[in-house]
């Protein structure tokens, strides 16, 4: 029994020290109405499993993210914006693969809900 234990531990440290951290800035071109690319700037910082931040890019300035998981290599978190009485939530899925996040995002309510998925490459800049 000790030896299982031992063995499940020693498996959950191996995976948590393989896992990608996504703590800092990160920046990307992101598809906009119209084609116009906007920069959007990721202030990430991961705890465990836990991803909190904010995301620059929009109007009206930094939003906070909610919902934050890392999973190995992967990302999720949403952002949810008001403009006028229109609100939107945002969610990114992302997947790490060293100083790239390939992120697809997608838009629930609002005028944008059930649109098509956005995806685009955050890059860290630090």
């Amino acid at each position: 029994m000790k030896t299982l234990l031992t063995g499940a531990l020693v498996g959950i440290f191996a995976i948590a020290a393989f896992a990608a951290d996504v703590t800092g800035k990160w920046t990307a071109e992101v598809p906009g109405r119209g084609g116009n690319m906007a920069t959007n700037t990721f202030m990430l910082k991961q705890d465990g499993a836990k991803v909190t931040g904010t995301l620059d890019g929009g109007r009206g300035g930094p939003v906070e993210i909610a919902d934050g998981k890392a999973d190995g290599d992967n990302i999720s978190f949403t952002v949810t914006r008001t403009f006028g009485d229109n609100t939107f939530k945002q969610v990114y899925k992302g997947k790490v693969s060293g100083n790239e996040i390939k992120f697809s995002r997608t838009m629930e309510g609002g005028q944008g809900g059930g649109a098509a998925p956005v995806e685009f490459t955050a890059k860290k800049a630090n």
